[in-house]
């Protein structure tokens, strides 16, 4: 989300996807606005701004809903796959100490959250929003797909 307090993260996905891009790391970035508004933008908007703003040269998709009634039909996949997410708890109680309600699991929480498929298409991992895109349990997580073979 462009208008989010994770929105720095978009530096750290795109330097570990040209870091990770030649063992076949890809990135994919979904915009929601499910989150108290914070991705107002066109899809041509929300491209230019992670182009512009922080050089993002992986798939930026158009807008979709990750939870409710019009949730997309991918992450109603993605959350039955991987119901849990690593580092699932100080971003929630941040976003509740600030009186702003909050998704029970498996729904997606925030912004940013991430998810790992292998090579091989399965859910492999789920991680909070505010696991950064340089924490050891993403990057052990990515090493060791990236290290199977297809």
């Amino acid at each position: 989300a462009s208008k989010c307090g994770l929105t720095p993260q978009y530096e750290g996905l795109e330097k570990l996807f040209e870091a990770k891009r030649a063992q076949g790391l890809e990135v994919l970035g979904f915009p929601a606005n499910n989150f108290r508004e914070q991705e107002p933008g066109t899809d041509a908007e929300i491209a230019d701004f992670c182009s512009t703003t922080y050089n993002v040269q992986f798939p930026i998709y158009s807008k979709i809903s990750v939870v409710g009634a019009d949730q997309h039909p991918l992450y109603a996949a993605l959350t039955k796959a991987q119901p849990a997410a690593t580092g699932e708890g100080p971003h929630r109680a941040r976003l509740e100490g600030f009186k702003i309600a909050t998704n029970p699991a498996p729904d997606i929480l925030w912004n940013f959250e991430k998810f790992v498929i292998g090579r091989n298409g399965d859910v492999v991992a789920r991680f909070a929003p505010d696991v950064t895109a340089d924490d050891p349990r993403l990057v052990s997580v990515l090493e060791a797909e990236l290290a199977k073979s297809a």
